[in-house]
């Protein structure tokens, strides 16, 4: 008879410890995805970073380009799209005589056209960037019409 109470207790013993290490496999489990989308999360933020940075000199490269129209510095330029669209960064592209939308464009300046309606894009100034499926890194500026 005094055997069946201590089987009861090291049963309880047991079923405690198995749910203290279900709950701990569950914690663990939710901590390393949450320190993985926090890690992927932090090669975004760096990835834009560093593009924010190499931004100046492409643009640089990308204006000189137009007026040299030089074959190597076409293959440099290149480079560096391929590169960036491989990490997954993309070019905004400003459509003209598409509706200016704040969230894609940064104006610039305003122009006159009575060709066309007030607020569309008359003019791309410089090229913008964002991640795919991600944030604006740069902004396309544009000049809008405003008659």
């Amino acid at each position: 008879m005094s055997k069946k109470p201590v089987k009861d207790k090291d049963n309880n013993q047991i079923a405690v410890l198995q749910d203290q290490l279900a709950r701990a496999l569950a914690d663990y489990d939710n901590f390393r995805k949450r320190t993985e989308r926090e890690r992927e999360q932090l090669q975004g933020v760096i990835k834009a970073q560093m593009l924010a940075r190499l931004l100046p000199a492409l643009d640089m490269l990308m204006e000189t380009q137009k007026h040299l129209n030089d074959p190597g510095l076409a293959m440099s330029i290149q480079e560096f799209l391929r590169s960036f669209k491989e990490d997954g960064i993309e070019i905004v592209k400003a459509e003209i005589g598409k509706e200016f939308d704040e969230s894609l464009y940064e104006a610039v300046d305003t122009v006159e056209d009575n060709e066309k309606e007030d607020g569309v894009i008359a003019e791309e100034v410089a090229t913008g960037w964002k991640v795919v499926d991600g944030p604006i890194i740069r902004h396309a500026k544009v000049k809008v019409v405003k008659n």
